[in-house]
């Protein structure tokens, strides 16, 4: 008994110490304070790690230390991100029957059109998103308008009917999560690289952004999809697009899961079209109240800035960006910025169309689904390699479609991604492109390490 408690005891004093880091994160950090940011990130990340490895077998007690990590931060005012400006405006913008999608922030202001807290939300949320039409889908708008109707009058009140939303989605990434990598015949403890992952904790549910719903609903609907049930699933496929757009990226990896000889699932090209018409379907019926010449123009071009105008954190666009000056001795980024989507499309088609399952004998009969889920994982993760921004919390799409194959590079990615905040410092926005060439650097060597050199590859997480 007393070998027992003395097995628990260290353990438990780091779920401690965690709590105290994310109180610390939380209650008592400035973005610009870069290096009391790294230093905290680093020790919760190594203090997940040892939860993970020493209570792998204890499913439950890994859930509460995730849940009550979270809820630590319940009463926070995000620190990391003036996002959260923007949700609550457009939430209370919605509740006074105006399209978020029609008018800017500012030029409402300049017509003295008020929503609770105008001020202080449009001084909080920044000029690039006051001066922006807003590009959160419809269900995401759905969420901060509830926000609006229980807490309109209040921005902390608003902020922890957001954060609970987060927290409820994260249990539920837990529970079909667990039951996808049972199906998998995976191990359980994977899903604790997502649900105690401080990345995610830092970026959900202190800082509110909303990837975690959508994942919510798109490992729900993969979760059925591998059970048969592919309406639903494609219901769910559709409103996870409506959360976060990432999904779309993921449509055509389909067709060789429901047509390809080659999977024992396969049904057939009625039932893919089907398919893909009820995701189409529940995309526009969730876009119907705001569907206006207006609404299409505004939120196209708002889309084109992640493509053609914005940089952050970015990778090869970067190099790309280098060679541009050099070459020309102007910034590519309009040219660019056009034809890296094009190439990111030509290579989820090859993997739609010319990549090769696992076969039965090498990897066993739950491999099927695992390969479509590897398939996702490469697909986003080029994506990303080659947009022109990534900012820290888009990494969860690869983090968690991660913990479902046997490759581990985004978990390393999770934690090296923070070095891009970085760039806030005291005097303003400033990018460090050495620490962005150190992210990258670590990210492309782990998963050439895990993708080209198999037998060298590290022991599993």
């Amino acid at each position: 008994m007393i070998q027992k408690l003395r097995l628990y005891k260290t353990p438990l004093l780091f779920a401690i110490l965690s709590i105290a880091f994310y109180i610390s994160f939380a209650f008592d950090l400035e973005r610009s304070d870069f290096i009391k940011l790294i230093t905290l990130y680093a020790a919760l990340f190594f203090t997940a790690y040892l939860l993970i490895e020493k209570f792998k077998l204890n499913f439950w007690l890994l859930a509460g230390f995730g849940i009550v990590f979270r809820l630590v931060s319940i009463a926070a005012i995000p620190n990391l991100s003036q996002d959260f400006y923007r949700f609550l405006w457009d939430g209370r913008l919605l509740m006074q029957g105006v399209s978020p999608y029609l008018f800017t922030p500012d030029s409402l202001a300049a017509t003295n059109f008020t929503v609770g807290q105008s001020t202080q939300l449009i001084d909080e949320m920044g000029v690039l998103n006051a001066t922006h039409f807003s590009n959160y889908p419809p269900i995401n708008q759905l969420f901060f308008a509830v926000a609006a109707l229980f807490a309109g009058k209040s921005i902390l009140g608003s902020v922890i009917v957001l954060r609970v939303f987060i927290i409820l989605a994260d249990i539920g990434i837990l529970y079909f999560g667990k039951k996808l990598l049972e199906k998998l015949n995976l191990p359980i403890k994977n899903i604790f690289w997502y649900f105690l992952n401080p990345f995610v904790i830092i970026e959900f549910t202190e800082n509110l952004h909303f990837e975690g719903v959508m994942l919510f609903f798109f490992v729900w609907a993969l979760y059925l999809l591998f059970k048969g049930k592919w309406f639903w699933a494609a219901v769910l496929i559709g409103i996870s697009v409506s959360v976060k757009l990432i999904p779309f990226l993921f449509l055509p990896l389909f067709l060789k899961y429901f047509i390809s000889k080659e999977f024992p699932t396969a049904l057939n090209w009625t039932v893919l079209l089907k398919f893909y018409s009820i995701i189409g379907i529940t995309v526009l019926i969730t876009f119907l109240p705001f569907l206006s010449s207006e609404f299409v123009e505004h939120f196209s071009s708002t889309l084109a800035l992640w493509f053609q105008d914005f940089e952050f954190n970015a990778s090869i666009y970067y190099v790309i960006r280098w060679i541009g000056f050099q070459v020309v001795g102007w910034n590519l980024i309009e040219t660019v910025g056009k034809i890296l989507p094009i190439l990111v499309f030509l290579f989820v088609l090859g993997l739609a169309f010319f990549s090769l399952p696992a076969s039965e004998s090498e990897e066993g009969k739950n491999k099927t689904p695992q390969h479509l889920i590897t398939a996702m994982l490469f697909a986003v993760s080029f994506y990303f390699l080659l947009s022109t921004t990534v900012h820290p919390w888009y990494i969860a799409t690869p983090l968690l479609l991660s913990v479902f194959t046997k490759y581990k590079f985004p978990i390393v990615w999770s934690f090296v991604v923070m070095l891009s905040y970085s760039a806030y410092g005291k005097d303003g926005f400033d990018e460090n492109l050495w620490l962005v060439a150190l992210e990258y650097i670590v990210v492309f060597g782990v998963a050439v390490w895990e993708i080209f050199l198999p037998k060298f590859k590290p022991a599993r997480l």
